[in-house]
């Protein structure tokens, strides 16, 4: 796929997320029923209605402007065998939703097999818009685009690190391994779920690490993340496309002094 094929695919995917927006806000803030998927181990894994409708109605634009396309979701599964696929997490951050916190998003991601070609978040109560892809890194609010940049010469000794919650990350060597990234760091902050990603794409943030991530969680983010600058990986320093273990850093050489941290180097 050329760049203007790209840059016209992400154009209607913005939108379509944009559209999307309003359908989570009926639910946002108000008395809602919460279901638990139970995770492995008892641990809480809620959905509501907002994601349920949110993912049906992005499955619905996207077949009719992209047929053929494959489509992966969180709660309705994959459909398709195109190497092309859209894959969705109409409410990433659930906790933070039903919490009635604004960190949550809408994220969608363009893959052709392995390589995330394109991706956005989208925050509708603030009205927040964040697309990569190619080189392109952009921030929409109202009137207000700009351009993405993350900081470039951010280090560890002055860094802000974001995790959705350490005991994300698995006992024993990853807990420890955030624990000395953290000690090392000029600011810890906690929460955040993909808002903390757009923030480091903002420049905002520094480093994001976070484990138990499903692809759908960080396939979207990952192109928002290199286009502004930013490097993202897994433990074994593998672009996350299958999810996990999750490493996102402000610039190649930040990366690289958690990573060193996280394996005890």
């Amino acid at each position: 796929m050329n760049i203007e094929e790209l840059k016209s695919h992400m154009a209607i995917a913005r939108q379509l997320v944009e559209d999307a927006g309003p359908i989570s806000l009926d639910y946002f803030r108000k008395p809602l029923v919460v279901d638990d998927k139970q995770m492995p181990d008892n641990v809480f894994d809620p959905v509501t209605e907002a994601d349920r409708r949110v993912e049906e109605n992005l499955r619905e634009g996207l077949a009719k402007h992209f047929p053929g396309y494959s489509i992966v979701g969180e709660e309705y599964g994959s459909e398709g065998d195109s190497n092309l696929r859209w894959v969705i997490d109409p409410i990433d951050g659930t906790r933070a939703f039903i919490s009635g916190v604004p960190a949550w998003g809408v994220l969608l991601g363009l893959c052709d097999g392995d390589e995330c070609l394109g991706g956005i978040m989208h925050q509708p109560y603030m009205g927040e818009t964040f697309v990569g892809f190619g080189e392109e890194a952009r921030f929409y609010r109202g009137d207000v685009a700009q351009t993405l940049q993350t900081r470039n010469d951010a280090r560890l000794e002055d860094a802000i690190v974001y995790c959705t919650h350490p005991f994300m990350l698995a006992e024993g060597a990853e807990q420890n391994g955030f624990k000395a990234v953290a000690e090392r760091c000029r600011m810890q902050r906690y929460g955040g779920d993909c808002y903390s990603y757009a923030l480091l794409a903002h420049g905002c943030v520094d480093l994001v690490i976070e484990g138990l991530l499903q692809p759908y969680d960080i396939i979207p983010l990952i192109p928002i993340i290199r286009a502004a600058g930013g490097v993202v990986t897994n433990l074994e320093g593998e672009v996350p496309v299958d999810g996990g273990t999750v490493i996102a850093a402000a610039n190649a050489a930040l990366h690289q002094e958690a990573m060193d941290c996280m394996h005890g180097r």
